[in-house]
């Protein structure tokens, strides 16, 4: 099984956190998890505010709201 250290080290690779591996995270953080994971939680989540990684949520819900005519 992927572990939170695993998905958030390949975000950080990539620069990019795809849906999937998003809600992979959630379900991962609902059970238990050690200090390396939450770490590598932390700077997934550093990296994503500072621009570093991007996010298919944020950027599907940033053309959502839009119309095309």
């Amino acid at each position: 099984m992927i572990s939170i250290r695993d998905l958030a080290n390949q975000a950080i690779t990539s620069g990019y956190l795809s849906l999937s591996a998003e809600e992979k995270l959630r379900n991962l953080l609902c059970q238990h998890y050690d200090l390396e994971d939450l770490d590598a939680f932390m700077k997934l989540q550093v990296e994503a505010m500072e621009g570093r990684v991007r996010q298919e949520s944020r950027e599907k819900g940033k053309y959502a709201h839009r119309s095309f005519s």
